[in-house]
């Protein structure tokens, strides 16, 4: 190990909280401060626009079941990654970070040309069978998965691996069956885990804009998320609502950060 003489360290100190709070801390406090600079009117106002209310529940319905469907997956091909070894495996694992190199864009351009109702693959066959994913919140929830998709499997990947299958040969050995094996001795081992890839999974999901605006149309009060409102409200010269949407965005997302970090023991966070 390299020793780092005392000055050296405060200095590399100071240039990291330096870059974190020029990069994060401050843009998110002034966002804070225009929201609340003439008290609580301006959220009041914003929280009282139905079209803010409207977007707002939609936001929250298309990210709950983003983060139920990544889970449930995402928790199955870690298990995949660790405990199994197949042809495509390592193909497989790196096709789960495609989320974070491509852009949202192109993936709502993507979706849009195969669940397009009119020149896409699925889409003309799924509206007649009476679904629409276009325009419509199917396709908003595949866009928001999509995004998030690697966040609980990198979560989960490196503790399932870390644990390895002892216990779990150990109780297949007396006879437990798979599913009393993943809820008895799996699960719990990797609980934490689970809750803080659901948790960054949530504030990915709540935040996603580029795809969700390809695939969604945009129509006000119809398919328009908070971060869409966010957008066309700082366009129509309404910043004040603006910067009162996306603190409520920050505020959720930051909070659910928050209570995890506090809630999760500190063996578990080592």
């Amino acid at each position: 190990m390299v020793e780092v003489s005392t000055p050296l360290k405060w200095l590399l100190r100071l240039v990291a909280v330096g870059y974190v709070f020029f990069l994060v801390a401050w843009p998110v406090s002034l966002i804070v401060k225009v929201t609340f600079a003439d008290g609580l009117t301006t959220l009041v106002d914003t929280l009282s626009d139905p079209y803010v209310q409207n977007a707002l529940k939609l936001t929250a319905y298309v990210a709950f079941w983003a983060v139920v469907i990544n889970t449930i997956f995402g928790v199955g091909i870690s298990l995949l990654l660790v405990r199994y070894e197949f042809p495509g495996k390592r193909a497989l694992s790196a096709m789960i970070d495609v989320p974070l190199s491509v852009s949202p864009v192109v993936v709502g351009l993507s979706l849009l040309l195969v669940y397009n109702g009119r020149t896409g693959w699925f889409g003309p066959t799924l509206e007649s069978w009476g679904y629409q994913i276009i325009f419509a919140a199917p396709g908003m929830i595949m866009a928001t998965c999509f995004v998030a998709l690697p966040l609980v499997i990198r979560e989960v990947v490196p503790v399932l691996t870390e644990i390895g299958d002892d216990q779990e040969q150990a109780a297949r050995s007396l006879g437990s069956n798979a599913r009393q094996t993943f809820l008895r001795i799996t699960l719990p081992s990797i609980k934490w885990a689970v809750v803080y890839g659901v948790v960054l999974s949530l504030a990915r999901s709540l935040g996603e804009f580029g795809a969700v605006k390809i695939v969604s149309g945009n129509f006000t009060g119809e398919t328009q998320t908070a971060t869409l409102v966010v957008e066309q409200k700082y366009q129509n010269f309404e910043q004040g609502a603006a910067y009162a949407t996306s603190f409520v965005l920050a505020f959720v997302s930051v909070l659910c950060i928050v209570v995890v970090s506090l809630l999760r023991p500190k063996e578990s966070a080592q």
